[in-house]
Parts: C-alpha cells; structure tokens; sequence
C-alpha cells in the first residue's frame, strides 16, 4: 500500500500560513502536522494549545485577530459566522469598544459554550449574509442590525446602526434593507424606524408628527417648515413659534455629512442676531428620548412667552 503521508511543512513557513499566528488542527494536518507531531510542539514550549481545534505557534497571548478565528474554530467552522459588533470592526469600525467576539449559529446547531465567545442564535441565515471569503462573518449591514437587536439599551442599538454608516462601511439603503430583513426578538418597530431616519432624515422629520408631541404637553401648535429670508437666500426652518421667537431645528442624519454642520451654524447665528431663540437636537436624539427633550422646548416656550408678555 503507497504512503499517503503528506510532506510536512517546515515551521517557519507554517508562520506565514497562519492566521495571526494561529492555525486550526485540520489546516496543520493539510500541512503535514498530525496531533502527535503538534503534541511534541506544545510538550516542548515551542507552540500553545488554545481549546480542541486551536494551535497557536507561539506562546504569547492571542491577538484580536487569533481570538477570532479562535472562536470560529472552536464553535465550529462550518455552521459558526463572527456577527454583530465583532463583524463589524472586522469590516473596519473603529471607535466602539467591545471586546468580546460575538459568533452566530443557526437555532438548530448543536454547539457548546467556548469561553472568550459570545454565542447568539438566529432564527436563519438570510440570504448572501456571509461573506465569500477569509474569516467568516456577516456582511456589514446585517450584523448593523443583529448588533442593535442584542445591545443592552436603545441607545447603544441606535450607536451600532449609525456609526456603520458614518464611517461609510454601509450605506443608508443598505441598512433600511437588512433591517427590514433581519427580525430578531427585540425592538422590532425601533430598529427599522432608527434605520429610516439614519438613511433619510429629510423624510423621517416630515413622518414624525411632531404639532402631535406638541399638543399633548399643552403646547400651542408650531408653524412647520417657515420660510424666512436670511444673508442671500430664503431657509426654512422645522419648527417655530412666531409668538414667542422660538425656533425649533431637528437634525436628521444628512446634517452630520460635509459642510452641513458649518451651514446649519451659519444660519443660527443669523437666526439669534435676528432676535429668535434656537433649540437643537438630532434626529436620534429625538427618537431615543423624547420627553427629555420636550421638557426643554416646553420650559423654552414658557420663558420666552412671559418674556414677551412682561
């Protein structure tokens, strides 16, 4: 009978086949490594064992990139995918600390706990969900929404679909896409309504009935999208009382893009040195804690109503 043993590849070209340093027991198999011949490695302090499918070729601790091909492996490669938060620094995210690898499974695998993993099971894998190649994850735009549904408050969940889109690694349609694509058991109605507004703030302002939140405080009805003439050219403004020189400015998500800011700056200090009072907030902002803000619009109404009236 002929040999079928495989050449086994030398170790220091097992270094630049690796992962971060890290390969799985099958990988070093292909390469020629049987368990006995890892078992000697990891006996002489050359090489580390980092659960039943992990081998790290060296002793140091893992890094970001080993832990997470680490928790594929050990989950298990073929039904495991890196999802949520984790698939998206994968993507490219910076500036959202989490620290844990979160890992989806389909409902029915049988999977057991690996420590350092979060493991989160779907209902199903939507279509083209994964990506084609290297380390398995979902696609940007559906771990968006499987982070906002397994964040631990409204407001992280709305932080996880916004930043994706300003750091331009999905876009706005994309986003309204996978969330009326993915249903996860929380915030049903919150996340395809934080995902509008992010994709068209515009639209989702006219949408929010906001003479309604209005008119349950007592507050008189506003004057909605008021023209004025400022420097050399006509705005038009939110929300106003004329009757008490209160302006009212919801920002939605277009605001935030290039020299918007700049703009809407612009015309509020023209705005005050034309004597009205500007209130401000976000979109989001709105979305996430209403009465917090119409408190203030409300105590601003009162102030400047017996101010005009002394």
């Amino acid at each position: 009978m002929a040999n079928t043993r495989r050449p086994r590849v030398p170790r220091d070209l097992l270094r630049q086949a690796s992962h971060d340093g890290v390969l799985s027991r099958s990988e070093l198999r292909e390469r020629g490594w049987d368990r006995n011949a890892v078992a000697r490695q990891v006996a002489s302090g050359r090489w580390a064992s980092h659960g039943l499918q992990t081998i790290a070729l060296h002793t140091a601790p893992l890094g970001v990139g080993a832990l997470r091909w680490r928790a594929i492996w050990e989950v298990g490669l073929r039904v495991a995918a890196l999802d949520g938060v984790t698939a998206l620094q994968a993507a490219g995210l910076v500036g959202f600390k989490d620290e844990r690898v979160h890992v989806s499974v389909v409902h029915n695998a049988h999977v057991r706990p690996v420590a350092g993993a979060t493991l989160h099971k779907v209902v199903r894998r939507v279509p083209e969900e994964l990506v084609a190649s290297g380390l398995p994850r979902t696609v940007p735009a559906i771990a968006a929404v499987r982070a906002a549904h397994w964040a631990v408050s409204d407001r992280q969940a709305a932080l996880v679909l916004v930043m994706p889109v300003q750091q331009r690694i999905i876009t706005g349609p994309q986003l309204v896409a996978a969330a009326r694509t993915v249903r996860g058991r929380t915030r049903r109605a919150f996340i395809p309504t934080v995902a509008e507004d992010i994709a068209d703030g515009a639209q989702s302002l006219g949408e929010l009935d906001f003479s309604a939140m209005c008119r349950v405080r007592g507050l008189p009805a506003p004057t909605r999208q008021a023209m004025r003439r400022l420097g050399q050219g006509r705005v038009y403004l939110d929300v106003v009382w004329e009757e008490v020189g209160l302006v009212v400015e919801i920002d939605g998500s277009q605001h935030q893009w290039g020299l918007t800011a700049t703009d809407d700056q612009f015309r509020q200090n023209a705005l005050v040195i034309s004597g009205d009072r500007v209130l401000r907030m976000t979109l989001m902002g709105l979305r996430l804690d209403p009465e917090r803000f119409m408190g203030q619009v409300c105590a601003a109404h009162a102030t400047f109503a017996r101010r005009r009236a002394g």
